[in-house]
């Protein structure tokens, strides 16, 4: 994909924004000023653009350029120049971005530096498949504590953890520090789970309970509803065959189709593609407290 060769020269050190130039650290915007006002599908995006980056690291490649992390990421190299724009200046024209630079300022720009303490309630099927994800601790989550209410799983070993008593929730979400709370309970307990995390002064919760939860100001919730987001699919779907028929029925009346970049005859813009821009798709959308869905 790219060539693994380090930054040249001083234009290369001390650049992180547009891929238009280097910008030494005395002119670069303070961190209070410079994300406060990212948008949020930004934000969405940004995590994204982690995420390979994080694989591109892990393959040994320091320098990528626009076109090619636009790619990986399924979105525009138009849109991720104006994604990175926010976070200041970035990579050297001709280039490309730096890796690890990008990695961190992207990381910095997420609240990553400073590390977070997730504690877990609700060790069902899918609180046990969630405490089980080893992608947490790479991505600056560190998992401190599992609850859940049913005695017969309090006291046993999920991963590195004891399940412990969802009595404890209060004092020990507060003991271990944590800043997040995940609910993965049933819907009839998930508001007063998310109560009890509020009270112990956890602020930012996601919620896999198909409710909207009540949240002081202060609290950020974010919504993972799969009934959902299967609907979503379904929907898709289904518009992926009706334009399948439609561009047959243009083949079939003699209408020249457009020829894709690898050669492949296509009529209309590619569904799968927009999904993966998140202009129409529903993987990786959530629910954010105010009802607003967020797609990548």
């Amino acid at each position: 994909m790219t060539q693994p060769h380090p930054p040249q020269g001083e234009d290369a050190r001390g650049t992180a924004g547009t891929g238009e130039g280097a910008t030494p650290d005395s002119e670069r915007v303070a961190p209070s000023s410079q994300y406060r006002d990212i948008p949020q599908a930004t934000v969405t995006r940004l995590a994204n653009y982690l995420r390979v980056l994080g694989s591109l690291s892990e393959t040994g490649t320091l320098i990528v350029s626009s076109e090619e992390l636009a790619s990986a990421a399924g979105v525009g190299s138009a849109k991720l120049r104006k994604d990175l724009s926010f976070l200041g200046p970035n990579g050297v024209r001709g280039v490309g971005y730096d890796v690890l630079r990008l990695q961190a300022r992207i990381e910095n720009a997420l609240g990553l530096d400073r590390g977070h303490r997730v504690v877990l309630v609700g060790v069902g099927n899918l609180g046990r498949a969630l405490a089980c994800y080893p992608g947490f601790d790479r991505r600056g989550f560190t998992l401190s504590g599992l609850f859940d209410a049913d005695p017969a799983l309090v006291g046993s070993t999920v991963g590195d953890l004891v399940v412990r008593g969802v009595d404890r929730l209060e004092s020990d979400a507060r003991e271990l520090g944590a800043t997040i709370g995940v609910v993965a309970t049933p819907e009839d307990a998930a508001q007063d789970v998310c109560d009890v995390l509020v009270r112990s002064g956890v602020r930012s919760v996601l919620s896999f309970a198909p409710i909207e939860l009540d949240v002081p100001e202060h609290v950020e919730v974010r919504r993972v509803d799969l009934a959902v987001e299967m609907q979503v699919l379904s929907f898709n779907s289904a518009r992926n065959d009706e334009l399948l028929r439609a561009a047959g029925g243009a083949h079939a009346a003699g209408i020249p189709p457009t020829r894709g970049p690898l050669g492949s005859a296509v009529s209309t813009p590619s569904p799968a593609r927009r999904s993966r821009t998140g202009k129409a798709g529903p993987l990786g959308s959530a629910v954010t407290r105010n009802g607003s869905v967020i797609a990548p």
